[in-house]
């Protein structure tokens, strides 16, 4: 998620999109855009974020090739799956496969990756420290509420010896598994809300998808985890259908424009440069996430 985010929740993870005006078939929790008429039956995708640069050449390149698209724009990680499970979308593309993973086990649900995005790093930011160093004992740290980007921010703060973790952690660590002998304490919040709050604690975790909004940059980072690593490989943000949808080829079609070059450039311009482009097929991407799944049905 750009984002992490997964945005992700996705989640991340989580990079996101904008058309031109609202959808009259809209749920209440989303808000829609594009250019077709709804007796056109457009291909409906779940974003969280609206305003991120790749997504008018995405929908451009998508019209080129025939394929009408509407994105519906969801303000929380926690809407586009359900909605998407319940065929208010097609597709969804906000979240990582770690959020997905989350979901499914705890939903009971089927929704499967049929293509890959990127990886985003998850970093630390502070409005009054310049450093991790100079981030105090007892210094508060605001992390996304989210359980899969609260996990991995806990795991951003540990690497940068801020917090240790009960056991060195796992991947169903919370904010209860932060120990007491740790220089600072975590307090969870939504993922939107981060930057929000970084003017008023120590530092804050916050996803890619909302660094432009709160005026931050990707440079601004105190510390972040390596997307490029194999440890990151339930973060690859990923496309998500049905499963009964897997093999569409419309929608096959779309997730090979999103890899456009075009399109490619605009998203490493909306994540600063720190994206890691991933091109993974949904075969592979569905065995990372059963691997993951299974992962979370031991605990």
């Amino acid at each position: 998620m750009k984002r992490t985010t997964l945005s992700v929740l996705a989640l991340t993870s989580l990079a996101l999109g904008l058309t031109a005006c609202a959808s009259e078939d809209e749920t209440p929790a989303a808000s829609g855009s594009g250019t077709s008429s709804a007796a056109e039956a457009p291909v409906r995708i779940g974003v969280v974020n609206s305003s991120d640069e790749q997504w008018p050449i995405f929908v451009e390149k998508a019209t080129e090739a025939g394929i009408e698209v509407e994105l519906v724009n969801f303000t929380e990680y926690t809407q586009p799956n359900p909605a998407l499970s319940q065929d208010q979308l097609d597709l969804n593309q906000f979240q990582h496969l770690q959020y997905l993973a989350d979901y499914n086990v705890a939903a009971g649900d089927t929704l499967t990756p049929i293509g890959s995005t990127a990886i985003y790093p998850l970093a630390l930011y502070s409005a009054k420290h310049d450093s991790v160093e100079a981030i105090p004992e007892g210094g508060e740290i605001a992390v996304p509420n989210d359980p899969t980007n609260l996990n991995r921010a806990l795991f951003v703060l540990q690497s940068a010896g801020l917090v240790e973790l009960e056991g060195g952690g796992t991947l169903q660590s919370t904010e209860i598994d932060v120990l007491p002998s740790s220089k600072v304490t975590v307090t969870p919040v939504d993922a939107a809300q981060a930057a929000v709050a970084l003017q008023s604690v120590d530092g804050a975790i916050i996803n890619n998808d909302f660094l432009e909004d709160a005026g931050l940059a990707a440079d601004d980072a105190l510390a972040q985890d390596d997307p490029a690593s194999v440890g990151a490989r339930p973060y690859i943000n990923i496309w998500v259908a049905r499963e009964e949808d897997k093999d569409n080829e419309t929608y096959l079609e779309l997730v090979e424009i999103s890899h456009d070059a075009e399109v490619e450039a605009a998203l490493q311009q909306a994540s600063g440069g720190t994206a890691v482009i991933v091109d993974e097929d949904g075969a592979t991407l569905a065995g990372y996430l059963a691997d993951i799944q299974a992962a979370i049905a031991q605990g």
